[in-house]
């Protein structure tokens, strides 16, 4: 007997799927005609689908919007659609829109196989250059046609076969037909998109707004006043993420309950759940790498891949009393690890934290991360027999400290063993104590320590202590 077909979605069982519907499933447009999603792309619950589909043979990229206003919303991204088109800006074609028979709308456009967006693919120094300067010449060429992206993000600019093309027609507003977008319009446009970049990208000596007035020649920027423009766009943007990384949301999961508080990486969750569940479990089988009163650290082999489990520890009742009332070590590295990834400073990549709560009291508390495998600098550059920096490591470095300069950090510990050199990088970790300052000098006196407090890792009349002096601008009498 053959077995029974699966019934069409509707608009009302794909709301109730929530962030999980079970692919392939099949909708029926106006028309009749089925629709077929293959593969998932981005669910937003309750209000849009997106991925890839099967429309009468031909692979599509189907846009799903079932919230119950979707038709406003299907007429915002038809209009973006054809605004970008007429207005010369690559972006895949509409092919077909409408109406879900069973409520909601769709649109179809041209599916690119093998594109990536600039979120996905890595702005390396060698390629960040000409790819950055295609897309802030299609936003100069955009403001001028009146043409602004509202939800301005990395993952909107999609490379196809040496073409940038822009998505998400809900976003595109537009100003009367043939009016150029004013100045403080335009420039707030542009320092959204360069608030996405890693921090050093984003400095004034880059040359984005050069080439953003050889485009749109009319627009002269005032390179203070749109410093000043970028800084408050990266710092909402960060607020939005650092909040964002603590709640239930596309990209993290949360779980609360009276006695405990878990967030993972959504992506992560599935493979990660049983460590979660009890990770002393899996510290005692990994391998240690340090244990103390105030934490205990373990690496953990996975088919595959590697974890290190962070544990917080509580020493005694005294110690409980000074932290049960404030947000534990884990939680603050989390959040920081986040921000560092963010502002694109090498860190290790955060999987999910874990708190023991009593209600709204904080106990013992656990961090995983993805394992940095590498020397650490007092390793790579030892105090007996003296080891030396090569420029590729002191360039590495230098990269660092700028990353942590600009965006007004200081990481409180900031021990040898807390660098890894991986890949060309050196990586940050062991965030406890980190801290994004308010104040250019309270950031000064903090990272005068944080200085202080790596050079002394070696001798002082080591050549090693003395190279790093002078690169990271710290003469070393200064640190006696």
């Amino acid at each position: 007997m053959a077995a029974p077909s699966v019934p069409p979605a509707t608009a009302h069982s794909l709301r109730d799927a929530g962030r999980q519907p079970a692919t392939p499933f099949c909708v029926l447009l106006q028309d009749g005609t089925p629709l077929q999603i293959v593969r998932l792309l981005r669910v937003l619950p309750g209000k849009r689908i997106v991925g890839v589909g099967l429309y009468r043979g031909r692979s599509v990229l189907s846009k799903l919007l079932v919230a119950r206003d979707s038709a406003r919303h299907c007429d915002r991204e038809q209009a973006g659609i054809h605004a970008l088109a007429e207005a010369g800006i690559a972006t895949p074609p509409l092919l077909h829109c409408g109406e879900l028979q069973a409520g909601g709308h769709y649109l179809l456009t041209q599916y690119l196989d093998n594109a990536t967006t600039l979120m996905d693919t890595p702005l390396a120094p060698e390629t960040a250059a000409a790819r950055l300067a295609t897309a802030i010449r299609m936003l100069a060429h955009m403001h001028q046609k009146g043409l602004a992206q509202t939800d301005l993000h990395l993952g909107n600019f999609l490379l196809h076969d040496g073409t940038l093309y822009m998505l998400d027609g809900d976003g595109i507003a537009a100003q009367a037909v043939g009016k150029r977008l004013d100045a403080p319009t335009a420039m707030r446009n542009l320092a959204l998109f360069l608030a996405q970049l890693p921090i050093h990208l984003a400095e004034p000596s880059n040359p984005w707004l050069d080439i953003y007035h050889s485009e749109n020649p009319a627009i002269h920027p005032d390179r203070i006043g749109f410093a000043r423009l970028a800084r408050l766009a990266r710092e909402r943007r960060l607020d939005d993420l650092l909040s964002k990384c603590v709640r239930d949301c596309t990209q993290f999961k949360v779980e609360q309950r009276i006695d405990r508080f878990t967030v993972v990486a959504r992506e992560e969750a599935d493979w990660l759940g049983p460590m979660l569940a009890d990770p002393d479990r899996f510290m005692r089988q990994g391998v240690s790498l340090k244990a103390g009163n105030s934490a205990n650290v373990a690496r953990v082999d996975m088919p595959g891949r590697s974890v290190v489990i962070k544990r917080y520890n509580i020493k005694g009742a005294a110690h409980a009393a000074t932290r049960f009332w404030r947000p534990s070590r884990a939680w603050n590295a989390w959040r920081e690890a986040h921000r560092l990834l963010a502002l694109g400073i090498p860190t290790a990549r955060p999987l999910a934290m874990i708190e023991q709560r009593l209600g709204p009291f904080r106990g013992q508390a656990w961090l995983i991360t993805a394992y940095v495998g590498g020397p650490d600098l007092s390793r790579l550059w030892p105090r007996q027999p003296p080891g030396e920096p090569d420029e590729t490591e002191l360039g590495a470095l230098r990269h660092l400290f700028r990353g942590l300069r600009l965006a007004r950090i200081s990481h409180g510990d900031l021990k040898a063993t807390n660098l890894i050199w991986h890949n060309d990088q050196v990586v940050l970790i062991d965030l406890d104590s980190m801290r994004a300052h308010a104040s250019a000098a309270g950031f000064a006196r903090a990272h005068r320590k944080d200085t202080h407090r790596l050079l002394t890792n070696w001798p002082a009349a080591s050549p090693t202590r003395q190279t790093l002096g002078t690169c990271l601008d710290m003469p070393d009498d200064k640190t006696r």
